[in-house]
């Protein structure tokens, strides 16, 4: 009688405790079932015109990896700053864009600024020096960095352990949902859009939801200006689903979801 009496509870207590960790899962990212950062690349006009505007009207913060030979940086500085000052990232994308050329098949690339051409000591130097250009604009001293064109080797060695302390993390160009438990912050993966519909993008967020994962987009073009591009309609519509479902998703710049997730990971 005893015994039937204990499994009785336990039946009972069984599905709570399964509630409990449930609940405890689905909003893990800062009291949200999952979280996804907006980064664009490469210091736009249409940065500056469209995207921020958009995203202030909704009251989103997202990463922007400005190069520092951007001409919409030389030209634009105040308005970067103030786009700073309001909440956004300004994310290091190095002094020139430099990216693997020959080695990699890539025709485009300049020679000046191929990686393949570039010492372990030059590309840090060129980071560190991006790293200086940014601080003067926006004053801070904690950043993200990206991989321009996903390159993280010189002569292949990698270096980012060179760059580990000076930046909180490091997004790549290689797309992946990632639970919080398993993000590595120097190599966090993102789906590079170039072309999508609106309904492609809001997929992959449910997605997102689904799995209670970190999703990372990664937009170059938005309404044209690089041939990598997405229409305003899309990412318009993109950006209406997420504040739609702002309660459920965490919207941030990635050098606030990296500073959780290194205070969060198990």
């Amino acid at each position: 009688m005893v015994l039937k009496t204990l499994i009785f509870q336990l039946m009972l207590i069984l599905p709570v405790i399964k509630n409990i960790a449930q609940n405890t899962n689905s909003d893990e990212w800062n009291g949200h079932q999952c979280a996804v950062v907006l980064t664009y690349d490469d210091g736009l006009n249409v940065h500056l015109d469209k995207v921020i505007p958009l995203l202030d009207s909704v009251d989103f913060k997202a990463t922007f990896y400005v190069p520092g030979n951007a001409s919409a940086l030389d030209n634009r500085l105040v308005e970067w700053a103030i786009a700073s000052k309001t909440g956004h990232e300004l994310g290091n994308h190095t002094l020139n864009h430099p990216c693997a050329g020959k080695s990699m098949g890539r025709p485009w690339v300049n020679p000046d600024y191929d990686l393949d051409d570039y010492s372990a000591n030059k590309i840090i130097d060129e980071i560190k020096l991006a790293n200086t250009l940014l601080k003067a604009i926006d004053g801070k001293s904690q950043r993200t960095f990206a991989y321009t064109c996903g390159d993280t080797q010189i002569g292949g060695d990698s270096f980012i352990p060179e760059i580990k302390n000076s930046f909180v993390a490091a997004r790549s160009v290689g797309p992946s949902f990632e639970p919080l438990s398993t993000i590595d912050l120097y190599q966090i993966g993102a789906f590079m859009v170039n072309g999508e519909s609106g309904s492609e993008l809001i997929s992959m967020v449910q997605q997102a939801l689904d799995n209670k994962v970190l999703l990372v987009f990664l937009f170059h073009g938005v309404g044209g200006e690089h041939t990598i591009n997405v229409s305003l309609e899309a990412h318009r519509q993109l950006i209406q689903f997420l504040k739609d479902k702002q309660s459920e998703i965490w919207v941030a710049p990635l050098v606030e979801i990296a500073h959780y997730v290194n205070n969060n990971q198990k």
